[in-house]
């Protein structure tokens, strides 16, 4: 009887399945008749097994808190290697524009209303308000990995693909001075001017200048190791688990020093890339770093829809509900579109990079950092809140991207040939 089946062996053959369905999803789901992501499936997965029983326990991230915290961590540090070692357009700052105007506009806009929307749609207070706008703001490295580009050496594709990846690469840890500023705010201690200062002077100032620092350290570190030693480096090894290293190291190295571990991960990713651009080892990289991802991304979505399964949104209201939507459908496709007003891009491709703002575990990370380092008091209506927007971000971005960006390739290569 299944009921009998000990739950070490239970849980090997979980793992079992999660890895093969790892393996088999990316080409399998494209093989059916009707649009499907593995993100749905994961989610859909999870809610079946722990809403008819088969796993027991709850793995909402209210009560699992530390454990929701350090899970999502890791994944969003491998994803940001990932992304970074796959952009194959050098930094610069007319080549990287789009990036530029959705991070210093479109971010912090989102943000601002996504707050103000949280204090007058939901009735959080102030501090409360702040952490949601602040773990909303970003698109998400792990679940927009669809729309992103694609290997390295592949090509940035086209502006939206790049403009997606590049942003969701920066965007986490130019997120968390705002997350910071709630917990300050929470704890009562942002009163004048000179805790104003210091808030920006530690969080916004040190940690982002530590976190570029470190990035550059040990990325050119890591370069130095795997492309220029005198017998080749680790390259000629062809072992894609120096991505990994790398991303440990960086991330470790920086969260000592105090800075956003987050920026140093992909800054070290691109770092490492400029190093030797074209080498085909820095695919081998990505691979490894892609696989990693996906198998995490898998179990902590599984468990999430064990999560909704188990109550999850229980404290969602029809106009929490509705509030969510907007800010999904109405704030960030406006903020985007307002951030790349007058750019030369086309405006469907416009419209594509301000829609396609993907949110996910990026967003559950910062909702739990900020429960676990703050005082916000009930946190369940933010749980379900965040829980049900991403859930509405899987879905509707999931069963729309592939197509949408079909549809714009077909309109590129049209209207040139020759491309």
């Amino acid at each position: 009887m299944l009921s009998e089946v000990d739950p070490y062996i239970g849980f090997l053959l979980g793992i079992g399945g999660m890895v093969l369905l790892a393996s088999w999803a990316p080409l399998g789901l494209k093989r059916l008749p009707m649009p499907m992501t593995l993100p749905i499936v994961c989610v859909a997965l999870g809610a079946f097994l722990f809403g008819n029983n088969v796993f027991s326990g709850d793995p909402s991230p209210r009560t699992w808190d530390t454990m929701t915290e350090r899970m999502t961590e890791l994944v969003v540090i491998v994803s940001l290697m990932g992304a970074g070692l796959k952009l194959d357009r050098p930094l610069g700052w007319r080549r990287w524009g789009t990036t530029w105007r959705l991070l210093a506009i479109a971010m912090p806009l989102t943000i601002a209303a996504t707050a103000w929307l949280g204090m007058v749609g939901l009735g959080f207070p102030l501090a409360l308000a702040l952490l949601f706008g602040a773990s909303m703001a970003p698109t998400d490295p792990v679940l927009a990995s669809d729309v992103q580009v694609g290997p390295p050496g592949k090509g940035d594709g086209d502006e939206v693909r790049f403009g997606l990846t590049s942003e969701a690469g920066l965007n986490d840890a130019l997120a968390f001075p705002f997350v910071h500023l709630a917990i300050l705010v929470a704890a009562g201690g942002l009163g004048g001017a000179a805790a104003i200062g210091e808030w920006f002077g530690i969080y916004v100032v040190w940690k982002l200048l530590a976190g570029l620092g470190m990035g550059l350290l040990v990325g050119r570190a890591m370069g130095f190791l795997i492309f220029s030693s005198r017998r080749g480096g680790l390259s000629r090894h062809g072992d894609g688990l120096v991505a990994l290293a790398a991303t440990l190291i960086a991330y470790a190295a920086t969260e000592m020093a105090h800075g956003y571990g987050f920026l140093a991960v992909f800054v070290c990713a691109l770092t490492m890339r400029a190093r030797e651009r074209h080498h085909e080892f820095h695919e081998e990289l990505h691979h490894f770093s892609d696989q990693v991802e996906r198998l995490l991304m898998l179990l902590l979505l599984v468990l999430f829809g064990g999560a909704l399964a188990r109550g999850l949104l229980d404290a969602l209201t029809l106009q929490d509900a509705l509030v969510c939507l907007a800010i999904l459908l109405l704030v960030r496709p406006l903020a985007g579109m307002l951030a790349m007003a007058g750019s030369p891009h086309p405006p469907r491709e416009r419209w594509l990079l301000a829609f396609l703002g993907i949110r996910g575990i990026g967003s559950m990370y910062y909702v739990a950092y900020g429960i676990n380092h703050g005082s916000f008091g009930d946190s369940e209506r933010l749980w379900a809140a965040v829980g049900f927007l991403v859930l509405a971000s899987i879905v509707t971005h999931g069963l729309s991207s592939d197509a949408l960006l079909r549809r714009l390739a077909r309109r590129r290569a049209q209207a040139d040939p020759a491309a």
